[in-house]
This record gives C-alpha cells, sequence and structure tokens, in this order.
C-alpha cells in the first residue's frame, strides 16, 4: 500500500468512514481547491505541466468531470488521488486534505503535535554543517538556505524554476536518488503528493537525520507519513474557506493565503518535536 492510498485508509478509520459531500471545487492556475459540506477546505498543488490538456473526448473522459464535481461523495472524490491524470490527483489529494483537517479536529495529531506559527525548517533544526536536499523548488525555502548550508541541492523536472545564482542548485529528477542519499535533510515539496514519486523520494531519504514534508498540500492527516520516516510536516490550517477557495479560483498563490489560513507544523514525536517545541517556545 503507498502513502496516499494508507493516507485514506487511515482517515476512513478515525472517521468512521461516516458519509460526507463536497460542496464545492475549484481548480486554479497555482492551487486546487475543495470545501465538504461540514466546513472544511483543503488544497493542493495544481499541476503545471498538463499535456493532458482536454482537446478531444478521449482527453475529456481522463479529465475531472467539470460541472460534476460539487455534490459528490466526499471518500469516492478522494479516490482520485490515486489516477494517473494529474489534475484529477490534485482535486483528490484536496479532498484528503478536507478530511484532514476534520480528522485532527476531532482526534488531534497521535504520534506528534501541531506547532502554530514555527517554520518547518526550524522545526527541522536545519544547521550550517547540514547537506540539503529539496524535491521541487520551493522558492522561500530556496531564499532561507542558499549560503546558509553546507550544501544545497534542488531536485524538479523544470531547471527554469531556479534563477541566477541558484543554477548551480539544480538537479534532474533523475538524479534524486543518489542526492537525496547523499543529504542530511531532506525537504520534500507536497507538490510530490500530485506529480507522483513521493514513496520513491521516502525511500531514498532514510539516510536523512531529518525529513520535511511541507507546503499547503502537505496538510495532512500525519499518521502515514510518520510510519514511513516524515519527521516534519509543514502545511497550512485554512481560517476562512470561502475567502480562500475565492483565491484559489482567482488565480492567487500561496502568498495570497495570508490572514486566511495559518502556517502549521505538524512534528513527530522524539528529538524532532524537542528541538520544534524549543523553537516554539
Amino acid at each position: 500500500m503507498n502513502v496516499i492510498e494508507a493516507w485514506l485508509a487511515d482517515l476512513r478509520t478515525v472517521l468512521h468512514g461516516e458519509p460526507a459531500a463536497v460542496s464545492d471545487v475549484r481548480i486554479g492556475v497555482f492551487y486546487t481547491a475543495v470545501a465538504l459540506g461540514t466546513g472544511e477546505t483543503g488544497v493542493a498543488f495544481t499541476p503545471r505541466d498538463q499535456a493532458d490538456t482536454v482537446c478531444c473526448p478521449r482527453s475529456a473522459a481522463a479529465a475531472p468531470q467539470a460541472g460534476r464535481l460539487a455534490g459528490q461523495d466526499a471518500w469516492a472524490l478522494a479516490r482520485e488521488a490515486t489516477e494517473t491524470n494529474s489534475l484529477r490527483r490534485a482535486v483528490g489529494i484536496a479532498v484528503l486534505n478536507a478530511l484532514s483537517a476534520r480528522a485532527m479536529a476531532r482526534a488531534g495529531v497521535p504520534g506528534g503535535a501541531l506547532l502554530l506559527g514555527v517554520d518547518a525548517l526550524q522545526a527541522a533544526g536545519v544547521g550550517p554543517e547540514d547537506r540539503v536536499a529539496m524535491v521541487g523548488a520551493f522558492v522561500p525555502f530556496i531564499k532561507a538556505l542558499k549560503g546558509r548550508v553546507a550544501r544545497l541541492w534542488v531536485v524538479d523536472r523544470h531547471r527554469d524554476a531556479l534563477k541566477g545564482d541558484e543554477l548551480p542548485f539544480w538537479r534532474s529528477p533523475d538524479e534524486a536518488p543518489e542526492v537525496l542519499g547523499a543529504a542530511s535533510v531532506v525537504v520534500i515539496t507536497g507538490s510530490a503528493l500530485v506529480e507522483g514519486g513521493l514513496d520513491a523520494f521516502l525511500a531514498a531519504s532514510r539516510g536523512a537525520r531529518r525529513v520535511v514534508l511541507a507546503g499547503p498540500t502537505a496538510s495532512a492527516w500525519p499518521r502515514p507519513f510518520f510510519e514511513r520516516g516524515v519527521h516534519v510536516m509543514g502545511g497550512i490550517r485554512v481560517l476562512d474557506g470561502r475567502a480562500l477557495l475565492q483565491v484559489v479560483s482567482e488565480g492567487g498563490s500561496g502568498y495570497f493565503f495570508e490572514g486566511i489560513a495559518e502556517k502549521v507544523c505538524i512534528v513527530r514525536e522524539g528529538e524532532a518535536l524537542d528541538i520544534a517545541r524549543r523553537v516554539a517556545a
């Protein structure tokens, strides 16, 4: 069972598979957002490469069924996270994040703790001696890390996601196993949940002292991720679901989430949590 299948299965157990309906779905330029009838809202990265852009009946059949998503059963729509079409996966991951918010409101964070206002890199205890490998070019983290750690590598499909003096950090996805295996800290952006490959990335990161899953897409029920080696999950908690839906549908990026969502870190019990609590204090 891969991590997404385990995530869905664990949520079913925690929430007892109780009925939940999807009330709204927005697929924006940068993010996809899904609201549940019970009030929770989840987001996911909208994939950039759409080689399967709808242009004919065959590709339309593979895409999310626009006009028929709202009103669907949330558990059925969450299964989209396991599909091959990346846009359908984005919708499914957003549903799973909304269900995750519901589960954590009810059951807390088994095996860890949720900390407000703590930066994921601080929670991970990243220091100048660390060799940091990132999967996904998350610009705020690159700016925070460059020149401040011993080594920095950024694995991304898009070399042009890095600019100027950042280009030497770039590595192709083919180099991921070697790069992740050499890192003391691994930071994987939540986009890997949508674009695929997260299980392989986590397997390659087993030698790292700290593994971080970060970004709004990484706002997940944490237990299946903790069990697969993740120490820190730096995501968001949605404060105003209606406003977030509007921002996403108007093409807003994460920079526009301020005031309608707050940063949170979910940290696994152990040394990582001790460090994160000292940072939070």
